[in-house]
């Protein structure tokens, strides 16, 4: 398989009819999806989470798989394409066959976030978005009610997320629905781009705004009531539940002992590394005492949401300006990033990529913890190159954008965690490799947040496997409680973060790691080229990002052979 290259004019294929095909019966399915990518028609709609909406999910990626077989590639994008949808749809099937598809409860990543963070990117200029967000709300009943019976069933079959994981999801719940809570706030503030709502908007929208918070409370209930006294207190999912996990994130099996050493090795080297920069900061000071002189200096400070909303978006657009067409190829209509505040305080900074048409840009929201109001820039820098430029919203607007090259399946339905957070953890060592983390600050900013992700992969890979404790961190087999120290010592997050992030691995197993494995690979693959004649970096870059998001075995496969 050979990297894929922009053709003038590229013919529709078998192959990209059937993943086209595929693509618009999933919108049909998950019209939230539809409203990701900004396309109009599914407003206030949900798909089904009920067993029946997931088996439905399920018996259409048989139906594309069926309808790929005896199809040959007509060309190198083709053969790329069987190639990722036979991994990611054969994979589906797997994890449906297991049963944790019915099961799917956590912190951050389940449809009880999912249900109620489509709000977020729905439009909110005109009387008719309102309408529309009116009877997005008044649909979360029916929403919730599907995935309540889906957690019955896995309960009932013995598939149930861990006690840890319930009990955070009944907070969050309960959070939704109180009346300070996101659909209060969301009904009590709504305003078109002229003023305020005509009453009969108002009306249905604060019944949506009642009976989303009368849903929620009835999800908490049951979490509580039923779900609850059925969870296990171990966090731990053990090895058979964990590797499935893992090659979903990855696209690819790796060897989970192996990845493990390499994960304390890096971790060891990148601590080395800080120590270094430390000195360069204050000489003889330790890591922790330059941090301190960092945090102390007022010119890298801000106060303020406000604050740190405008200098995100400054360094943000600063970016853009300085690599577009010199380190990468940048169309106009990928240059627009918004930086914002988002309107949760769970903790996490997160990208969602533009709309199809690009009507709504790529956005890059931070979820600040409440309490939360001074930041510090030295700590943050390389988080905005990591989300923003040349970060995420590079590699997704590229795919988005490249629609005479990639299907609608390869443009935007196929996402591979190990491919998109490894392209970010490079692009961040990328903008040190281009002079852009200089400052001994952002360079210390920089290690810790590939500090925190080499961690990741050890506290990860240890816990759920329950593997022995590296002599520097500690004795014995790794526990949740182990592991919360380790992170202390490892992550340099705020309190609230800390505590989001550690929820966040226990219930998502197998995620966490995959950036920085992937990142790996992706060092990898680079090297491999740069020892081959006529390797050029931008061309590199180029090339590497219209393949869009695809498994790491795939990646491999289309960029080395």
């Amino acid at each position: 398989m050979t990297t894929e290259t922009p053709s003038a004019v590229r013919p529709h294929s078998a192959i990209d009819a059937v993943a086209d095909e595929y693509t618009d019966t999933l919108i049909r399915l998950n019209p939230s999806f539809a409203t990701e990518l900004g396309l109009p028609g599914h407003e206030t709609e949900y798909p089904d989470y009920s067993p029946a909406g997931i088996a439905g999910f399920a018996a259409e990626a048989v139906k594309a798989l069926a309808a790929l077989a005896g199809l040959e590639p007509q060309d190198d994008v083709d053969a790329v394409t069987l190639d990722a949808m036979r991994e990611r749809l054969g994979l589906q099937l797997e994890i449906h066959a297991s049963g944790w598809d019915e099961a799917n409860l956590n912190n951050i990543a389940s449809p009880s976030q999912d249900i109620r963070a489509i709000f977020d990117l729905m439009p909110t200029e005109t009387a008719e978005h309102w309408e529309h967000i009116a009877g997005r709300a008044l649909n979360v009943p029916g929403a919730l009610a599907g995935y309540t019976d889906s957690l019955r069933k896995a309960r009932d079959n013995g598939k149930v997320a861990a006690a840890r994981q319930v009990s955070i999801v009944i907070e969050q719940t309960t959070k939704h629905a109180a009346d300070d809570g996101f659909f209060a706030k969301l009904a009590a503030g709504a305003r078109t781009a002229e003023g305020p709502l005509p009453a009969t908007v108002q009306g249905k929208l604060d019944a949506g705004a009642a009976a989303a918070r009368s849903a929620y409370l009835d999800l908490a209930d049951f979490l509580r009531t039923e779900l609850l006294p059925a969870a296990p207190a171990k966090d731990a999912v053990g090895r058979e539940r964990y590797e499935l996990a893992s090659r979903s994130f990855l696209g690819a099996a790796v060897d989970l002992e192996e990845t493990y050493a390499w994960g304390v090795q890096e971790l060891d080297r990148l601590i080395a590394e800080q120590e270094q920069v430390a000195a360069a900061i204050k000489p003889g000071a330790t890591i922790a005492e330059a941090k301190t002189v960092l945090n102390n200096d007022p010119a890298r400070q801000l106060k303020g949401t406000d604050a740190l909303k405008a200098w995100m978006q400054e360094l943000s657009d600063k970016a853009v300006a300085d690599l577009a067409g010199v380190h990468f190829e940048i169309p106009d209509v990928m240059k627009k990033l918004e930086c914002l505040i988002a309107p949760t305080d769970e903790g996490g900074i997160y990208y969602t990529g533009p709309s199809d048409d690009f009507s709504r840009p790529g956005r890059m929201w931070w979820s600040v913890p409440a309490g939360e109001d001074t930041f510090t820039t030295w700590a943050e820098t390389t988080t905005v190159f990591h989300e923003g430029v040349p970060g995420h919203h590079l590699q997704v607007a590229t795919a988005t954008y490249r629609r005479e090259l990639l299907n609608k399946w390869r443009r935007n339905v196929c996402w591979t965690s190990g491919h998109g957070e490894g392209w970010a953890l490079y692009a961040e060592k990328l903008m040190q490799e281009l002079g852009y983390l200089s400052d001994p600050g952002d360079h210390m900013g920089m290690l810790d947040m590939q500090r925190m992700r080499a961690a990741r992969v050890v506290f990860d890979i240890g816990v759920h496997l329950e593997l022995e404790m590296p002599e520097r961190w500690g004795s014995g087999t790794w526990t949740p409680e182990k592991g919360y120290g380790f992170l202390q010592e490892n992550l340099a997050i705020s309190e609230g973060q800390l505590n989001f992030e550690f929820t966040r691995y226990l219930g998502w197993p197998g995620q966490a790691p995959s950036y920085k494995v992937g990142q790996r690979l992706w060092e990898q693959i680079r090297a491999d080229l740069e020892s081959r004649s006529g390797f050029d970096l931008k061309a590199f870059h180029t090339k590497a990002l219209n393949i869009g998001s695809v498994g790491l075995d795939t990646l491999r496969r289309a960029l080395l052979s």
